[in-house]
């Protein structure tokens, strides 16, 4: 069924497209234009521009269409499978790409490369989603754990909810540090300022990160973090939250960083209880190229002084 959103405006309230991306949380000002051009979308019965100035007394009223199911197809992506077993697969996956299908990615994400790779992947209640029991952006690269079968998902899953499984990042980041060691406790939700963005917000659901400084540079440092809750963008959230962004963040960080394919942030090391046997194992994943090549850089600038 579509969804029908009706605003009868009191007073002026700026753009069309930035108006209705801050009231209904599903919409982007991208997809604003979307709906206007498919004429979901009008003010006072007529079509109008996304860039259209509101008015006190318009009426707008919107139609959002059913999504259309995604449909899942097998293709070759050459994973890098660091474990695998009837249970269980270990992926170090790469920056650039998506895990899941989504509207704005219907392919050519790790779930596509699975389902290439094996056909025993655990069912999602979603359907878009099997074997997938965490994510990591796009962005950042690193080891997943992928569940196989339902009683492996299961157990994955159940792991990480009591917070018995190991996720250590490593992460180049901003700025000097007066403390070696840390822990950030604070609560992640919607910014309300910028859709895109998670923030620290009151209302936001528990997050705590635990961090540890290894090397220091000039202006930036490399640090450990490790996740005891895994919240959307947590990490990136939280070293911007204490004033330490993570270098090459286009969504978090500053404009002058270090230059890469994105954040900085590498998922290094997984560790959880086999759901089967019940013995731990742990990998480890080597930062990508161009994060060791700016690593480099700055050890070398650092040896300068």
């Amino acid at each position: 069924m579509a969804e029908n959103f009706t605003f009868k405006i009191s007073d002026q309230k700026g753009r069309l497209d930035k108006f209705l991306a801050q009231e209904i949380d599903e919409l982007s000002r991208t997809r604003v234009q979307e709906l206007i051009d498919d004429k979901n979308i009008l003010v006072n019965d007529k079509v109008v521009k996304a860039s259209y100035k509101l008015e006190s007394d318009d009426k707008i009223s919107v139609t959002i269409p059913p999504k259309k199911p995604l449909s899942l197809s097998a293709q070759d992506m050459n994973l890098d499978v660091v474990y695998e077993d009837q249970d269980v697969i270990v992926v170090n996956k790469p920056q650039g790409v998506v895990v899941h299908p989504s509207a704005g990615h219907p392919d050519h994400t790790l779930v596509n490369g699975l389902l290439y790779h094996t056909q025993d992947l655990a069912k999602s209640p979603e359907g878009f989603r099997p074997g997938i029991v965490h994510r990591i952006d796009k962005d950042t690269s690193g080891l997943l754990m992928i569940a196989k079968n339902d009683k492996a998902r299961e157990s994955l899953e159940d792991q990480l909810a009591h917070k018995t499984n190991k996720r250590e990042y490593l992460a180049i980041v901003h700025g000097n540090f007066e403390a070696k060691i840390g822990v950030i406790n604070a609560p992640i939700g919607r910014n309300p300022n910028n859709r895109k963005q998670m923030a620290v917000n009151p209302k936001g659901k528990k997050a705590i990160t635990h961090f540890e400084v290894l090397e220091q540079f000039k202006n930036y440092a490399l640090v450990k973090c490790v996740l005891e809750t895994g919240r959307t963008h947590q990490i990136r959230v939280h070293m911007r939250y204490i004033g330490h962004p993570i270098a090459g963040d286009p969504l978090y960080g500053p404009k002058k960083t270090l230059k890469g394919n994105g954040q900085f942030l590498h998922a290094a090391t997984l560790g959880f209880e086999h759901p089967a046997t019940h013995k731990w194992l742990e990998f480890s994943a080597p930062v990508p190229a161009i994060f060791q090549e700016q690593l480099d850089n700055l050890r070398k600038e650092s040896m300068k002084k």
